[in-house]
């Protein structure tokens, strides 16, 4: 059985500072961010908000991708952003539900 695996991007806001990360429970993860219970820059920059993720059946190949994304010019970001999410919205409740 596999076990899904997501590179997601969290922000401080609409256009805001931005964090990307994987992990193998989205909703876990972004929880803690949120709670403030993962120390360092999500924590410092107030960066929160599930703004973008993609689901991946592989954990290498999630990895490969959060590198890759991270490696780009952050306009490329936005631009990643508002394909799916023009708006900016949170989408935590979406995941949690």
């Amino acid at each position: 059985m596999e076990k899904r695996s997501y590179v997601y991007i969290l922000a401080s806001g609409i256009y805001g500072t931005l964090y990307i990360g994987v992990t193998s429970n989205l909703v876990r993860r972004v929880w803690e961010h949120r709670e403030g219970l993962v120390d360092g820059f999500t924590k410092e920059y107030g960066v929160k908000n599930l703004v973008w993720y993609e689901q991946h059946l592989d954990i290498y190949a999630a990895i490969t991708r959060e590198k890759q994304i991270k490696e780009w010019r952050r306009d490329w970001k936005v631009n990643l952003i508002q394909k799916t999410n023009p708006s900016w919205r949170d989408l935590f409740l979406d995941i949690c539900a």
